[in-house]
C-alpha cells in the first residue's frame, strides 16, 4: 500500500484513502472472495502486513477450508435483495489462535453479491473471548443458530438424534446455561439468526 500522506490528503481535501488507511476498523475489499485490498486496521487484527494478504484467498482467515467453503452462501440472499448483511463468525488469525467477530458487508454487485464487495470486520475478543469448539461443536452450534431442532440438524449431519442432543449438553455446559436460548445469550445476547460458526451447507 502506497504511504499517504496525510498533510497532502487535507490540503487537497482528498480523504477517501485517508479514511479507508486509517480507518479504526477492519476494512476489506474482496472479488469472488479473494482479498483485492485491506486496510491497516484489517491486518493487523489478523497478524499480517497488508501486502501479504493481497491476493489471498479469504479462505487463509478461516478455522478450515472446509469451514470457508460451507459459509460461502450465507448472506447472499440477503446482499442481493437489500445489499445489507451482517453477522457474527468465529475467524482465525495468522498465529492459528481463533476469535470473534461482527462482519458487515455491501456488495458491488448486488445481482452476484460475492462478486465485488467492501466488508467491515470489528474484533470481538474484549466483550466474548473465544471458547474452544470442536469441528463437531461448530456444526451443531451453526445448525442451532438456523433454528433447526436436533432431529433436522441429525439429518443434515448424518447422524443419530442421540448424538446431537449428547454435543447440544455439552455446549450448554462448555457455557454454563440451562438452555438454546441461553447459549445465544451468552455470545453477546444477539438474534440467533446473525450468529455464524463456519459450518452452514
Amino acid at each position: 500500500m502506497v504511504e499517504i500522506r496525510t498533510d497532502d490528503c487535507f490540503r487537497d481535501g482528498q480523504f477517501a484513502e485517508l479514511a479507508f488507511v486509517h480507518a479504526p476498523v477492519g476494512l476489506v475489499v474482496t472479488e469472488n472472495r479473494v482479498i483485492r485490498e485491506c486496510n491497516i486496521a484489517f491486518a493487523q487484527m489478523f497478524g499480517y502486513e497488508c501486502a501479504a494478504l493481497r491476493d489471498q484467498w479469504f479462505s487463509v482467515l478461516y478455522p478450515s477450508d472446509e469451514e470457508f467453503v460451507n459459509i460461502r452462501d450465507r448472506g447472499v440472499v440477503q446482499l442481493r435483495e437489500t445489499n445489507t448483511y451482517w453477522d457474527e463468525r468465529i475467524m482465525a488469525r495468522r498465529d492459528g489462535s481463533l476469535f470473534w467477530c461482527r462482519v458487515r458487508g455491501h456488495s458491488f454487485t448486488p445481482e452476484s453479491p460475492l462478486e465485488r464487495a467492501v466488508w467491515s470486520f470489528a474484533d470481538l475478543s474484549g466483550e466474548r473471548p473465544y471458547l474452544p469448539l470442536t469441528r463437531r461443536e461448530r456444526e451443531i452450534l451453526s445448525h442451532l443458530a438456523e433454528g433447526l431442532t436436533s432431529k433436522e440438524i441429525a439429518i443434515k449431519l448424518d447422524i443419530s438424534h442421540r448424538t446431537v442432543e449428547v454435543y447440544r449438553a455439552k455446549l450448554l455446559k462448555k457455557f454454563g446455561v440451562n438452555n438454546t436460548s441461553g447459549l445465544f445469550h451468552s455470545l453477546g445476547g444477539i438474534d440467533s439468526d446473525h450468529v455464524v460458526s463456519n459450518s452452514q451447507k
